[in-house]
């Protein structure tokens, strides 16, 4: 029976983790050019229902995702536009992007879909041979596609953050935007692109929950998880090897609250749904230990007229 729960839990837990993968790798580069972007949030609700909406008209599964990504996209520039062109404080304009995109789909969910209806989205794909491994098989090669995506999205964001000219340029411009400006790099070049990159991050971490996860679109589709997106950043301490543990980490425990529930375990209904985002919390309390380890920069607007 323990085996069995525990094999279950796995199971759901990494198709859980995809949509906190995507997007808080993305987040994760806006954070090391020194912009933390807390409309997340937003960008998944809007690119979800944009995704989900493309399908439902269209048909097409893949149309859906490169719609969600060009809206995530466009909302990262937004967030760029606020606050790095007019230097407004992150935080507030990162809530107001937020509620934008809460509003606005759900406005045009009710105006234009009018109720849950189900899409044929991305499914399971099982991995020939493979897939009859004992537990493992069940684990690792019957997935959606976009999970297996999601996970190779690790190794690229190492690669591209640490081993090319352009992640060196993101990591100076969050630690020292003024020593960057004076070697020649566009301090607001990098930032816009860094938010255009989450956007889509974000993008395709939205098409993921409509299109391949719950294949329909419902409000408070993505219960919360781009804040939790962002508060995994910190977590990882803005690795991407960090931030995966930690996608796994909140998925888990979300699925064994799921569990709990699935086999009757008798333990309060309340505290298991809360159980995921208060270990967030709480591991959060515990590995922070008042350093400071992120990007120097973070939430800082910069003024080149006041870099002396």
């Amino acid at each position: 029976m323990i085996v069995e729960i525990i094999v279950g839990v796995i199971i759901s837990g990494i198709p859980l983790s995809a949509s906190l993968l995507f997007a808080s790798l993305g987040e994760m580069f806006n954070q090391r050019s020194g912009v933390f972007n807390l409309g997340t949030e937003g960008i998944l609700m809007l690119s979800a229902f944009v995704g989900f909406y493309v399908v439902f008209i269209v048909g097409s599964p893949i149309l859906g995702i490169f719609a969600a990504m060009a809206i995530g996209g466009l909302m990262g520039l937004l967030m760029a536009l606020v606050s790095v062109t007019f230097k407004a404080q992150q935080g507030i304009s990162g809530i107001g992007l937020y509620m934008f995109g809460w509003g606005v789909s759900g406005t045009l969910f009710r105006l234009y879909v009018g109720g849950v209806t189900s899409i044929d989205g991305i499914g399971r794909i099982s991995i020939p041979v493979l897939q009859d491994i004992p537990i493992i098989g069940r684990i690792l090669f019957n997935q959606n596609p976009m999970v297996y995506l999601a996970y190779l999205m690790v190794p690229a964001a190492w690669y591209v953050l640490f081993k090319t000219s352009w992640g060196l340029k993101v990591r100076a411009v969050g630690t020292s935007p003024q020593a960057a400006d004076t070697l020649g790099i566009s301090v607001e070049k990098i930032r816009y692109q860094c938010l255009a990159v989450s956007g889509m991050m974000s993008g395709l971490a939205g098409a993921y929950l409509s299109i391949g996860q719950a294949q329909m679109f419902a409000d408070n589709l993505t219960a919360g998880r781009g804040f939790i997106a962002v508060a995994l950043v910190y977590f990882g301490r803005w690795k991407p090897t960090g931030v995966m543990w930690g996608a796994l980490l909140f998925s888990m425990a979300h699925a064994l609250q799921r569990s709990i529930q699935v086999y009757g375990i008798e333990f309060p209904y309340e505290i298991a749904v809360a159980m995921p985002y208060v270990l967030v919390i709480v591991v959060l309390a515990l590995t922070y230990k008042g350093r400071n380890l992120g990007p120097l920069a973070l939430g800082k607007p910069y003024n080149r007229e006041f870099r002396g």
